[in-house]
């Protein structure tokens, strides 16, 4: 186990004050640099953790914020703010680069050596962070199979991996075949990963507050997602080069 340094950073983006979480690994030297978007709900513990464990690895991670600190536990609440957002690529873009600013701005940070992953509202970022052009070693998202304007996927210039539940009611299959229609269209280095049973934000360990229906949490395709994640890490951006 090495040791983690952490520091809150905030910033502006979207006319908020964002509150990330920036988790950076033993030593002096530059390392590749990972960017973790949340859920809908908003940054909490789970992507701080994470974010810690990609430190753990060797990498600069910074988990970003999506509601200026704020983690909205009623659904509808994240709803009015979220689909709005997702609904608008250059919003999602704007607080993506906020957040990548940030990152770069980092002395640790391998400015060549860069990958966005995400989740939901967060993994759509990465994807529309890939689709503008972001120089990026590759992209993950789980549950963020959004498509983007016509067109935008060949953007993307590094391999995408992206995970869903196969029961996951707001990705249903449809979405799921758009999703990859789009980037192989693109000429896109694609994967998908269906976890069988799983449903929506699957990764995500249980709350305590009111979730949308077709939400739950599955601990052993958590495990394989979180395995999924590292292993497109250590492929497309291995620690050392």
């Amino acid at each position: 186990m090495t040791t983690v340094t952490t520091r809150t950073v905030t910033y502006q983006a979207d006319a908020l004050t964002m509150v990330g979480h920036l988790a950076l690994p033993a030593g002096s030297d530059r390392r590749p640099a990972v960017l973790i978007g949340p859920e809908g709900v908003g940054l909490s513990d789970v992507e701080r953790r994470r974010a810690e464990a990609l430190a753990e690895l060797g990498y600069v991670a910074l988990a970003f914020d999506l509601h200026g600190g704020r983690y909205l536990s009623d659904p509808e609440e994240m709803l009015a703010r979220c689909m709005p957002l997702l609904a608008d690529p250059d919003r999602m873009r704007d607080i993506g680069h906020a957040a990548l600013d940030v990152l770069r701005a980092e002395p640790r940070a391998d400015l060549d050596r860069v990958a966005a992953i995400g989740y939901g509202t967060g993994g759509a970022i990465a994807l529309e962070l890939g689709r503008d052009g972001v120089n990026l070693r590759a992209i993950g998202t789980v549950n963020g199979l959004t498509t983007g304007r016509p067109g935008e996927a060949a953007g993307i210039r590094c391999p995408v991996w992206a995970g869903v539940g196969s029961e996951d009611p707001i990705l249903p299959p449809a979405q799921r075949e758009a999703f990859t229609a789009e980037l192989q269209a693109a000429g896109v280095d694609w994967r998908l990963t269906v976890y069988g049973g799983a449903l929506h934000a699957f990764h995500h360990p249980s709350v305590d507050h009111t979730v949308r229906p077709g939400v739950g949490y599955h601990p052993r395709h958590a495990q394989r997602a979180w395995r999924d994640i590292v292993g497109l890490l250590a492929e497309c951006l291995p620690v050392a080069e």
